[in-house]
């Protein structure tokens, strides 16, 4: 890879990671610029889901010793999301490049559209029913097998199924997906480690600007106004997809 094109990615990285702290989705910006310059479908999602580990890791520190983590739902969220991550990042080896590619554009497409439409709300905590935490174990391992396939929306969905169906206030929601990502895409890496996919050298520089990325963005965050921050992301995420579209 030319000195250009990692130059490119790392800022790419860096600036996604900023990003991402209000929008989520990293990995719909990550994953198909990766792509565009020339990096096998596989192998881009393998290494970034590397980077997204480190990222995640990161960004969970802050949240330790703050109260918010809700560690009534993490363990077996933690579980149900290792063995999910597992079955999609297996899954992700035997899907054709072609079709990997027009998966990854209609997600980009439906996260676009889900962002265009929806405004988080600060909601506060409530009890949920039984049938509720059934329901949103369900869904966190549904989402941990969309997670380690490609992990594009991923926290988003997350986020919200955490609020919902386990009761969590937004801060708790998002302090809580930011440990469980670090499992979903530590996990799937390893699993792409061993099936020989990671670009290591690679993953590790892109992984450490995504970690600083984020750290700036939870500062940058209140003085930068969401709505311009939220239109950028869908802007860039629908160009990108037409690109995965439209490849030549």
């Amino acid at each position: 890879m030319s000195s250009v094109k990692l130059i490119t990615l790392i800022a790419v990285f860096f600036f996604t990671s900023l990003i991402s702290v209000v929008t989520g989705s990293t990995s719909l910006i990550t994953v198909p610029v990766m792509i565009t310059m020339g990096i096998e479908a596989h192998a881009a999602i393998a290494t970034n889901m590397l980077a997204l580990t480190l990222m995640s890791a990161g960004g969970s520190l802050p949240f330790f010793g703050k109260g918010v983590i809700s560690r009534s739902y993490l363990p077996v969220s933690i579980v149900v999301t290792i063995i999910g991550s597992i079955l999609g990042a297996v899954l992700l080896v035997s899907v054709p490049v072609k079709a990997l590619r027009f998966v990854i554009a209609i997600a980009m497409f439906a996260v676009a559209c889900f962002s265009l439409l929806h405004e988080k709300a600060e909601l506060a905590s409530h009890s949920p029913s039984r049938v509720a935490i059934v329901g949103g174990y369900a869904a966190t391992f549904a989402l941990g097998v969309y997670g380690g396939f490609f992990s594009g929306g991923y926290v988003t969905l997350l986020t919200s199924t955490f609020v919902v169906l386990f009761g969590m206030s937004l801060l708790q929601a998002v302090a809580t997906t930011k440990v469980v990502n670090v499992f979903s895409s530590g996990v799937a890496a390893l699993v792409f480690l061993w099936r020989g996919l990671v670009d290591v050298k690679l993953g590790m520089v892109l992984g450490i600007a995504m970690f600083f990325g984020a750290l700036l963005g939870g500062r940058l965050t209140l003085s930068i106004g969401k709505v311009w921050l939220r239109r950028i992301f869908v802007v860039a995420v629908l160009g990108l997809a037409v690109r995965m579209l439209w490849p030549g």
